[in-house]
């Protein structure tokens, strides 16, 4: 089942977190401290639990950005996590899904993220080019969504949650 957080699962959201990116990119993950970074600052634009037999199994974050220092009604997709054993079930599909239609419900005109080339292009994701991120590790990382067919163009810049130093 996929639904919106609510207050009891901040805990087991952050859980979920820390399993699904510890010993991936780092030893000392902090896509926790984003989430709770966003949602602290008001700018957690949609969180997304999925939920099997009453326990927490993943989570998909969307908040806003801006680009040029404005905001073009663009959002940013991420983190995304799913507990470890249940990864390469769907689940992370599902909840990328599930918030990607209900940010275009809440009248987004397009999604961003960071992220693997070779797994959210199966979601519509391509790179850009008049879209940079100056944090991406390579412009093929750094992909956008259009949901029309205006592309804005110019200097994408994430919520400052996404710049919170490592733990």
């Amino acid at each position: 089942m996929i639904r919106p957080e609510t207050q009891d699962d901040i805990s087991a959201i952050e859980q979920v977190t820390l399993a699904a990116f510890t010993g991936k990119f780092s030893d000392n993950p902090n896509e926790h401290l984003i989430i709770n970074g966003l949602r602290e600052a008001g700018a957690l634009s949609l969180s997304l639990v999925a939920e099997m037999e009453g326990k927490i199994v993943g989570h998909v974050a969307f908040s806003r950005v801006t680009i040029n220092g404005e905001d073009p009604g663009w959002y940013e997709l991420g983190p995304v996590s799913v507990q470890p054993e249940l990864q390469k079930q769907g689940i992370g599909s599902n909840l990328i899904e599930a918030g990607l239609s209900r940010i275009r419900e809440m009248g987004a005109r397009g999604c961003v993220l960071e992220g693997s080339p070779a797994y959210y292009q199966r979601f519509g994701f391509r790179p850009h080019p008049e879209l940079i991120y100056e944090g991406a590790p390579a412009p093929e990382y750094f992909m956008a969504l259009p949901f029309y067919d205006d592309v804005p163009g110019g200097k994408v810049r994430f919520h400052d949650a996404f710049h919170t130093p490592s733990p």
